[in-house]
């Protein structure tokens, strides 16, 4: 039987501000291969600025972001 242990999904130390307004502050997570994850949070908690880092279309201001091994902000 395999196991499926692989990281496909990987952020360290996410932190992304809209000017003064901090929307992700230093998260950091892992999800890997086969594993059901999902962002919880109230209005305004930083769930849908987490997902746009990790689909590439807004840059965090810092942090590692991997998805599939590959860095969502480099260029394609």
């Amino acid at each position: 039987m395999e196991t499926m242990n692989e990281v496909v999904i990987s952020v360290e130390g996410l932190h992304k501000t809209y000017g003064e307004t901090v929307a992700v502050e230093d998260i950091s997570f892992e999800v890997k291969e086969g594993e059901i994850f999902g962002l919880l949070g109230p209005n305004g908690a930083g769930k849908t600025t987490t997902v746009e880092c990790l689909q590439g279309v807004r840059y965090p201001d810092r942090g590692k972001l991997r998805v599939l091994g590959f860095d969502p902000a480099s260029p394609r």
